[in-house]
């Protein structure tokens, strides 16, 4: 969807629309890839703002950033849905769910410590945000091996035994990567321009 059909309905009213739509996300999936794939559902599927290839493209985008997902993956997509006002809005909705409890829990930290319901919640949390995990990398995993299978499957592959067998910076395997995309690119430039 082109981002002039996008902004259509109006900015203040996208505004409102992304601000409430991640401060839900963040009030109900308040981790980094479990935001993501909250966003996926909810952008692509429910509100059809995005399609999946652009929010496949800003997942990679996010994932290359420092700092925090959720803020991160709030800012790029509030910036494409509405520009720069977009991008605030939606970065204050994603932050103020994790400020309120911040500061209830710093109100009532001794409490909420003592509590053991509190500790069977937040394992019960643990294996929601697990499957969480599991759907984002089933989604990217469907995604990246739509159209072929070898290339995508040997830089995971190549990617998992990097980042599993070698003390060395994930900032190499990142560049390695990039590399690779890029030569990648350039074939399939110079097949099609042959054709």
């Amino acid at each position: 969807m082109a981002q002039k059909e996008r902004r259509k309905d109006g900015l203040l009213a996208r505004m409102v629309a992304l601000f409430v739509a991640t401060f839900t996300i963040s009030a109900t999936a308040n981790s980094g890839y479990a935001i993501i794939a909250v966003m996926r559902d909810d952008f692509v599927n429910k509100r059809k703002w995005f399609t999946e290839d652009e929010m496949n493209d800003y997942i990679a985008i996010v994932q290359s950033c420092p700092g925090p997902m959720a803020v991160t993956s709030s800012m790029v997509v509030g910036y494409q849905s509405a520009g720069f006002l977009g991008s605030f809005a939606a970065v204050l909705g994603v932050i103020t769910p994790p400020f309120v409890v911040m500061v209830l829990v710093t109100v009532f930290y001794e409490a909420i410590v003592s509590n053991p319901y509190v500790g069977v919640f937040m394992r019960g949390m643990q294996m929601g945000v697990v499957a969480m995990l599991l759907d984002i990398c089933i989604g990217l995993f469907r995604n990246a091996t739509q159209k072929s299978v070898a290339y995508p499957l040997a830089i995971m592959v190549i990617a998992f035994l990097y980042v599993r067998l070698t003390g060395c910076s994930i900032m190499w395997l990142a560049l390695g990567c990039g590399v690779v995309g890029a030569v990648r690119a350039l074939l399939i430039k110079r097949e099609v321009e042959a054709r």
